[in-house]
């Protein structure tokens, strides 16, 4: 073979290799991003309407480039685990219920304190107003980025011995509520025997008698399809609870200005997705209870519970301000 023979041959294989390496540059460039979304509740939830929500969107203004891969009914661990994998940025997103935001930002389990909300509408005032914002910037202070404000729900109560109208009912019942200190206090001065337990574990421990009760909003009772075994269900919307799409900020730094904007609007709509899906299934989710069994009590003696949880007043004092309390109670 001669000298330019092997030289053209030489040349073109080079010709070749480059153009092959800088298609697999290319595929690899449009290879989407994953972000990983974890929560505590089944897709089937209030949660998982709004991470479906968010992902939707995103996925529809990037034409596909960054894509949420959903991680509900805990599969990435407690929701305390998840706060704290999310700061460090081992997790890109999370929709986390209010009440472990108290275990980052203690100021945050204000919004644990029973009768503190007159309804949703009033919770709802509070979030989306100056309240809200203030303690979004001191989340953000702690390493994460939060994005919107969502709903968990307006927590009730369940049971499986009997039904619950006022306080006194509550007298020495065995009842599992969340890993907040100002709940356990605020169920307790109720009468109720509240000790905090992992929502993992809940369904077991109400199934083998662990737990006499628990309480929920009414969307989390039908996804952990509590009515197998509770028989009781008592309307008493003691606690509102909101949920944060949080964001770590490793992740957020690392996308474009274009992308960050797309991340934001994208968490509104999903916040306001769950807050719908809660409150439809307000609702149909009572009557879905009904029909499996359970027992409702629609009407409770909010004055008697109102004026039974104010026995916790000189406890939450100490944690929160009178101001702070004053300030939400009245905001319009």
């Amino acid at each position: 073979m001669s000298h330019s023979r092997r030289s053209f041959l030489h040349a073109s294989g080079a010709i070749a290799a480059m153009l092959i390496g800088t298609g697999s540059s290319a595929r690899a460039a449009m290879r989407p991003r994953t972000l990983r979304m974890a929560y505590l509740l089944p897709r089937q939830s209030q949660l998982g309407a709004g991470a479906t929500a968010m992902a939707t969107e995103v996925a529809r203004q990037t034409q596909g480039r960054l894509l949420i891969k959903q991680y509900p009914d805990s599969a990435l661990g407690g929701e305390v685990d998840v706060l704290t994998a999310v700061q460090i940025g081992a997790i890109d997103l999370a929709f986390i219920t209010g009440s472990p935001l108290a275990a980052i930002v203690p100021a945050a389990g204000i919004f644990n304190i029973p009768f503190l909300f007159k309804d949703t509408a009033h919770a709802h005032a509070v979030m989306d107003g100056p309240i809200g914002d203030e303690y979004a910037r001191l989340l953000a202070a702690t390493g994460m980025i939060p994005l919107a404000w969502g709903e968990n729900g307006m927590r009730h109560i369940t049971n499986s011995k009997h039904p619950i109208r006022v306080p006194e009912d509550l007298r020495n019942l065995r009842l599992r509520v969340p890993q907040s200190p100002v709940i356990i206090a605020g169920m307790q001065a109720l009468g109720a025997d509240a000790k905090a337990l992992a929502f993992p574990l809940l369904f077991e421990a109400l199934q083998t008698g662990l737990f006499d009760g628990q309480e929920n909003p009414i969307a989390t009772i039908v996804a952990a399809q509590f009515a197998q075994v509770q028989g009781f269900l008592s309307l008493t919307a003691h606690i509102y609870d909101p949920a944060l799409i949080v964001m770590s900020a490793d992740t957020m730094h690392d996308l474009s200005a274009a992308d960050q904007a797309i991340l934001r609007q994208a968490a509104r709509l999903g916040a306001a997705e769950s807050r719908r899906f809660a409150a439809g299934n307000q609702a149909s989710g009572i009557e879905a209870l009904r029909r499996a069994g359970m027992q409702v009590v629609e009407e409770i003696d909010r004055v008697r519970f109102t004026a039974a949880a104010s026995a916790a007043n000189p406890a939450f004092q100490k944690l929160f301000s009178a101001g702070q309390l004053a300030e939400i109670r009245a905001a319009a």
